[in-house]
């Protein structure tokens, strides 16, 4: 018998489900993924510490929603890039037309060896102060936009000028995204 520690993450299976349902209704799917130096993409469209990418079938070639990694080729500015996100890195996935989708919780930076040391930290909670919600680090959390009607959502593809790279949705300045708890 498998127990919950020892089965495998529901975060690849999660983004492969809403990128089906995408596509199914028409929408265009994005993925907001944390960069770091596990995460191939054109660093001249991070922003932040995060990049906002267009994994629809019209934008990649050779798109792999695998259980470690979304692979994929694109056009960044006319030029062909290779584009490899680990799984753990993506920190939500929606459809542009909507806000639509789910997003989860970021990726837990990799202890150094000094900390890996330490003794062990209590799981730690994400609590968002304005509404007093509290949720656990490793929980889904499903991406609920404010009032996103289809222009509040819109982003350019990925393949947009990187002076205006694409942002994900409420950011237009219709306020935060929440962020829902899903048991």
């Amino acid at each position: 018998m498998i127990n919950a520690l020892e089965s495998s993450s529901t975060r690849p299976y999660l983004i492969r489900a809403l990128y089906e349902w995408c596509t199914d209704n028409g929408f265009t799917p994005y993925v907001a993924v944390q960069v770091d130096d596990t995460v191939q993409v054109p660093r001249e469209y991070v922003k932040n510490g995060e990049i906002v990418l267009n994994i629809s079938f019209d934008a990649t070639s050779s798109l792999k929603l695998g259980n470690d990694f979304i692979e994929f080729k694109a056009r960044f500015a006319g030029t062909a890039r290779e584009i490899s996100v680990p799984v753990g890195r993506v920190i939500a996935i929606y459809a542009r037309e909507n806000g639509q989708g789910m997003a989860f919780p970021a990726p837990v930076p990799a202890p150094t060896p000094a900390e890996a040391g330490a003794a062990a930290t209590p799981r730690m909670s994400l609590r968002d102060a304005s509404k007093g919600v509290e949720a656990d680090v490793g929980k889904v959390v499903h991406l609920v936009s404010g009032e996103a009607g289809a222009d509040d959502a819109a982003a350019p593809p990925a393949s947009s000028d990187p002076e205006d790279p694409p942002r994900p949705p409420g950011a237009s300045g219709g306020g935060r995204p929440s962020l829902k708890r899903i048991k």
